[in-house]
C-alpha cells in the first residue's frame, strides 16, 4: 500500500471510530409552529413577572413545547409572529419578536417573549431526545445549591425565633437562610429609621442560627434609600452575609448601586426586576454588583440568559436568578447548571409536586439536581390547567423587518 492511501485509512478509521463513540442525534425533521395556547394553573400568580401562566407551542411535527411566564395581552403579538415558523431557529425567531414592531419590548412583553422562548427550547430538546443543559454544552456542576424563600422547612412552626429557623434551614441542606430586613405586614407603616435599629441585633441572631462558616443573605427588599443602605450594610458587614440583596430602588440602580460599591464592603445582589443584557452590562463590568438577580422567563428566556452569564462570567460575577414558577425554575437549572460561575437558586416548593405539574422539578435536601429527560425536562397535567388563550394566525399588521444581505435580522 502506498503511504498515501496508508495515511489516508488510517484517517478515515480515526473519523469513523470518534464518531461511533458520539450519541446518535436525532436528525432535524422541517416543522412549522401551527398554534400557541396559555393556561392558567391553579391559584395563579398575578404579579405579572412572577407569573407562573403555562404556555405551549405545537407543531405539525408533534412535538410540543412548555414554557412559563407572561399574560394573555402581552403573549398573542409574539406569539404570532412564530405561527407558520420553524421552531429551531430560536435566536432568529427571538430577534424577531423583539424587533418586529415599532416600540422595543418593555419588561412585561420581554417577560412574554421569554415564556415563548423557554418552549422553543423544549421543543429543541424533545428533537434532539436531549435535556436542554446538554444542548448547552452540559452541566458544570453537580447540582444548583439553594436557599429557601418563604416555604415552610420540616421542624420550623410559625413564631419560631429567627435563629432556631437560621438554625433548621442549613441543617436541612440549603446553603444559605434568608430573610428579609423589612418583613412587616403591607399597607402598614413602615418607619426606615426603625427597622434600621433592629436589622444589627436580627442579623447577629441569624448569623448564631447558621454558624460561623454557615451563610445567610438578606433582602432590603429596595425599601431604603441610598443614605439608609449605607447605614444599613456597613451596621452588619462583621457578620459576613452572603450578600445584601436589593439595597436601594430599582429606578436607581445605575445612579446609586456604583455609589453604595465605594462606600460599603459587603456583597451586593441586584436586578431581580430587570429585564435585559442593557441592564445589568455596565453593572456587572464595572463590579458593582457581586451576584446579578437576573431570571426566567423575565429576562426573554434561555436565548437571554445564556448571554447575561457570558457578561458574568467574564467579569467573575455570580448568579442568583429570583424565583419566578416552577417551569422557569426547571429551566433555570438547565441553562444555570451550565455556567462556571457562583449560582444560588431561590427555592419555594418545599419538594412538593403540583397539581399541573406531576413531573417537574428534582429537588432534595435543599438541593436542586439536574435530570436527563428530553428537553426542559416537564410534563404538564391538562386536567387541571384552564385555557386563556389560543393564537393560530400570524400576527404581520405593523409588523417590520429589514435584513441584511446574509438575512440576518437588522434594525428598521
Amino acid at each position: 500500500m502506498k503511504r498515501r492511501d496508508f495515511l489516508k485509512s488510517l484517517a478515515t478509521a480515526a473519523v469513523a471510530g470518534a464518531t461511533s463513540s458520539l450519541p446518535a442525534l436525532a436528525s432535524l425533521p422541517k416543522m412549522k409552529i401551527t398554534r400557541v395556547r396559555a393556561y392558567q394553573p391553579p391559584n395563579p400568580n398575578p404579579l405579572f413577572n412572577q407569573s407562573d401562566m403555562v404556555v405551549t407551542i405545537e407543531t405539525d411535527a408533534g412535538i410540543t413545547g412548555v414554557g412559563e411566564g407572561g399574560a394573555i395581552d402581552t403573549l398573542s403579538q409574539s406569539a404570532g409572529r412564530l405561527i407558520g415558523r420553524d421552531p429551531q431557529y430560536i435566536e432568529h425567531l427571538w430577534q424577531d419578536m423583539n424587533r418586529a414592531f415599532f416600540y422595543p419590548a418593555g419588561r412585561e412583553k420581554t417577560d412574554a417573549i421569554g415564556a415563548l422562548d423557554l418552549a422553543l427550547w423544549d421543543i429543541k430538546g424533545k428533537v434532539q431526545k436531549l435535556p436542554v443543559h446538554e444542548l448547552l454544552g452540559g452541566m458544570v456542576r453537580k447540582y444548583c445549591e439553594c436557599y429557601n424563600t418563604a416555604g415552610i422547612i420540616p421542624g420550623i412552626t410559625r413564631g419560631m425565633d429567627i435563629k432556631d429557623r437560621a438554625r433548621l434551614t442549613i441543617a436541612a441542606g440549603y446553603r444559605a437562610f434568608r430573610f428579609g430586613a423589612v418583613d412587616l405586614p403591607a399597607n402598614t407603616t413602615f418607619n426606615t429609621s426603625e427597622r434600621l435599629n433592629r436589622l444589627r441585633d436580627e442579623c447577629a441572631q441569624v448569623r448564631e442560627g447558621v454558624g460561623k462558616d454557615g451563610d445567610w443573605v438578606i433582602d432590603f427588599h429596595q425599601r431604603f434609600d441610598l443614605s439608609e443602605a449605607i447605614r444599613g450594610c456597613n451596621l452588619i458587614e462583621d457578620l459576613a452575609p452572603f450578600f445584601v440583596e436589593d439595597p436601594v430602588r430599582a429606578e436607581a440602580f445605575q445612579q446609586d448601586l456604583p455609589i453604595l460599591r465605594q462606600k460599603v464592603n459587603v456583597p451586593l445582589a441586584a436586578g431581580e426586576e430587570w429585564g435585559n443584557r442593557w441592564d445589568f452590562n455596565k453593572l456587572v463590568e464595572d463590579h458593582d454588583i457581586d451576584f446579578v438577580r437576573a431570571t426566567l422567563p423575565n429576562v426573554g428566556g434561555i436565548t437571554e440568559m445564556m448571554k447575561i452569564a457570558a457578561i458574568c462570567e467574564t467579569h467573575f460575577v455570580g448568579i442568583v436568578p429570583h424565583f419566578t414558577g416552577p417551569i422557569a425554575t426547571a429551566a433555570l437549572v438547565n441553562c444555570l447548571g451550565t455556567f462556571s460561575g457562583p449560582v444560588l437558586m431561590e427555592y419555594n416548593y418545599q419538594g412538593r409536586t403540583l397539581q399541573h405539574l406531576p413531573v417537574c422539578l428534582d429537588f432534595k435536601d435543599g438541593k436542586l439536581y439536574p435530570n436527563e429527560r428530553p428537553g426542559l425536562g416537564v410534563e404538564l397535567d391538562f386536567k387541571h390547567l384552564k385555557q386563556v388563550a389560543e393564537i393560530t394566525e400570524p400576527v404581520t399588521a405593523r409588523a417590520q423587518t429589514y435584513f441584511r444581505p446574509d438575512g440576518s435580522i437588522t434594525n428598521w
